[in-house]
């Protein structure tokens, strides 16, 4: 008998042994595990900065630069055709209107070099179809319309919000893109720009409905 609770005893002493053994392997397999979470975002993070070092060689880069290019060409041209719709205007308040926006495009102008400069590249204007566009439209709009009167106005207005329209478009996404890249001093002046253009398109907005589409409606 003393011998089966010798054996009992001991029997049950490996056991408990053995319990805490599993216990602290299943600690220890824990703590073993918990460094992979840390691992993981490492990798994560330097696979992130791995791609934003790639950037300025991928497609999408690319593409941003492109359209840059192409908003350089629509600014430049339209310092030209903003100049000959301001001596088309009739009233004083577009005149007014149109001969601000100027001043602001050619800050404009200077503004999406620096742009170019943010980002390392050259400053160069591809041709843009849909400003070569508008701008001819603005001027069959003054061959088309009496010289003096509410009518050309109405009509100088309409070209001029679309030609805003496309400008936001734009800008809006070009900051859009610059902010993907991290390209943080790009985004504030594409950001300028843009709020500009939506000011002057309320401004406008306000001319029409306020005077000009009134004059216009009785000539």
């Amino acid at each position: 008998m003393a011998t089966r609770t010798q054996t009992k005893s001991k029997t049950s002493s490996q056991s408990r042994t053995a319990g805490r053994s599993a216990s602290g392997s299943k600690s220890s397999a824990g703590s073993r595990t918990a460094p992979k979470s840390s691992s993981s975002s490492s990798s994560r993070s330097r696979n992130s900065k791995s791609q934003n070092e790639d950037m300025p060689n991928s497609k999408f880069h690319e593409l941003f630069v492109d359209q840059l290019k192409d908003i350089y060409w629509a600014e430049k041209n339209l310092v030209k055709a903003l100049g000959k719709m301001q001596k088309a205007a009739t009233s004083e308040e577009l005149k007014d209107a149109i001969a601000t926006h100027l001043e602001q495009t050619r800050g404009q102008v200077g503004r999406v070099e620096q742009v170019f400069e943010s980002i390392g590249q050259t400053a160069k204007a591809k041709k843009c179809p849909a400003m070569e566009g508008l701008i001819a439209e603005g001027q069959e709009v003054i061959e088309d319309t009496e010289e003096d009167s509410a009518v050309r106005d109405a009509g100088l207005i309409i070209c001029c919000q679309k030609i805003e329209h496309y400008e936001i478009a734009s800008y809006g996404s070009l900051r859009t893109l610059a902010g993907r890249m991290g390209h943080d001093e790009a985004v504030q002046l594409l950001e300028q720009t843009l709020n500009e253009e939506k000011e002057t398109d309320v401004l406008l907005t306000q001319l029409a409905e306020s005077s000009v589409n009134e004059e216009a409606a009785a000539e």
